[in-house]
């Protein structure tokens, strides 16, 4: 099944971004309020940064995880949602990330991933009131076929 991916990590996370978009930024993941389960690797330190770029948001990850190996990702797609392109790292062959061409609201991004067709994990972001932070829950299933949900708490640069 899937393995544990950072766009998605992201996802993951733009919908639309505007210039006051609440998503845009310099993002430092939380590891001591984050609740990180499922697939490894799990990080060691991540830094997410989301750019508005014309009809597209740009997406950087980098960090490493806890056995020290890089974590290196970059990817784009459509402000107002539809499939993720992966320039650099990504998932696994076979899987796809989409975000969701419509949300909540501005501070609120919904996007899947998908394998063979299939919904293998879903990503649920959601940027707090003051803007100084965003929760991003992943729910899906790992290769074993377990259930889990993960809880990533990234604090804004």
């Amino acid at each position: 099944m899937a393995k544990r991916f950072y766009p998605l990590s992201l996802f993951l996370l733009a919908g639309s971004l505007f210039a006051a978009d609440p998503f845009v930024g310099t993002w430092k993941l939380s590891i001591a309020k984050s609740k990180l389960t499922g697939p490894p690797p799990q990080p060691k330190e991540l830094t997410l940064i989301i750019e508005a770029a014309g009809d597209q948001a740009a997406v950087t990850i980098k960090g490493s995880t806890v056995d020290g190996s890089p974590i290196s990702v970059k990817e784009t797609f459509p402000r107002t949602g539809g499939p993720v392109q992966f320039l650099e790292g990504g998932p696994p062959p076979g899987i796809s990330s989409t975000l969701a061409k419509t949300k909540a609201d501005s501070s609120t991004v919904d996007f899947t991933d998908t394998m063979d067709g299939k919904v293998i994990q879903t990503h649920h972001g959601v940027v707090s009131a003051d803007g100084k932070s965003f929760h991003l829950i992943e729910k899906g299933t790992d290769p074993q076929g377990k259930n889990y949900e993960s809880v990533e708490v990234w604090d804004k640069q």
